[in-house]
């Protein structure tokens, strides 16, 4: 009786704490559903509360758009450029993804759709409401596809599934490039990669395997997915180099900006100096010691930089240079 009391007990606990989540779940999904007639969807609402930091405009949809202005300046900048990790962001840079083609960068603004394994009562439901909101195909990933806009990149999480098959292959792939002129990123597989590859069109994707993508359902579009170990949101800037792919949030993005292009700077006086051939490696990097040296590189900066942006820089002046080796 002891050990059935302690079972009555416990269950009583773990209800009290699953009760009031249930209710905001279910509250959440009534919500949801009117918007997309499935229950794995934010509506404009919702997407401006979860990124309720961004200073820019937004699509219709709620997206935070991130200007083309600010995308442009990304062409010239690198991963170690990023430093989300410095910045209290530390989950939201993603390697070991195989890379369509790495001397191309991927710079865009994410739509995002997640996939999960099929599980036929759930998705019968959703078949069901979406038929009776007069859709005649079934709703599946070229539903997420089919929103993409120009500077969009398309993030898929297929849970890192290359078994479930291709999500994408040669004709989805060159409809991605022409719409959007950025590309995607699939955590999971693509297909017809012989097909794909002669395109101009950054991707990254987990493999590559023959078959279409088969036994998934479509759980969120536009929804928080995870790609590899980061969290990715609707709207986010996508940056893929060669060594990988960064999700970052746009109230990030001017700062980071602003960031690298002293990084340029800095990098540019290191380097020249360097060839003068006078001069150790510690002399110069990553900060002169010597008082005629730093008077001689915060003169170059405040040319290269303009007074008003270089009165900027020494307001918000960082501890140390920036972390380049």
């Amino acid at each position: 009786m002891a050990n059935a009391s302690k079972r009555d007990s416990s269950f009583r606990f773990h209800a009290r704490w699953f009760q009031p989540l249930a209710i905001v779940m279910f509250a959440g999904w009534f919500v949801l559903a009117p918007a997309w007639g499935q229950v794995f969807v934010m509506t404009r609402e919702q997407l401006i509360k979860y990124t309720a930091k961004n200073p820019y405009e937004r699509f219709p949809d709620g997206r935070p758009k991130v200007p083309d202005a600010l995308l442009e300046k990304f062409k010239d900048m690198s991963s170690e450029e990023i430093g989300l990790s410095r910045s209290g962001f530390p989950n939201q840079f993603v390697d070991g993804l195989q890379v369509l083609h790495p001397d191309k960068k991927l710079i865009g603004r994410a739509l995002t759709l997640q996939l999960m394994p099929l599980r036929a009562d759930i998705a019968e439901v959703d078949a069901v409401e979406w038929k009776a909101q007069g859709n005649q195909r079934p709703r599946d990933h070229q539903t997420a596809i089919n929103l993409l806009k120009r500077g969009d990149v398309m993030v898929m999480d297929v849970f890192g599934s290359v078994a479930s098959g291709g999500v994408i292959g040669d004709n989805l792939a060159f409809y991605i490039m022409t719409t959007t002129g950025a590309g995607f990123v699939i955590d999971g597989a693509i297909r017809d990669l012989d097909g794909i590859f002669p395109f101009d069109l950054a991707g990254y994707f987990r493999g590559a395997t023959p078959p279409a993508i088969h036994n998934v359902m479509v759980t969120g579009i536009n929804i928080p997915v995870r790609i590899g170990n980061a969290t990715v949101m609707p709207g986010d800037v996508v940056f893929g180099d060669r060594e990988g792919v960064s999700f970052i949030p746009p109230h990030m993005v001017q700062g980071i900006v602003d960031a690298a292009e002293i990084t340029h700077i800095h990098d540019d006086w290191t380097k020249m100096k360097f060839k003068e051939g006078k001069y150790v490696s510690t002399d110069i990097y990553s900060r002169p010691s010597d008082p005629a040296l730093v008077k001689e590189y915060e003169d170059y900066l405040k040319q290269k930089l303009g007074p008003k942006a270089y009165e900027e820089y020494l307001k918000n002046r960082p501890a140390q240079a920036p972390a380049r080796r």
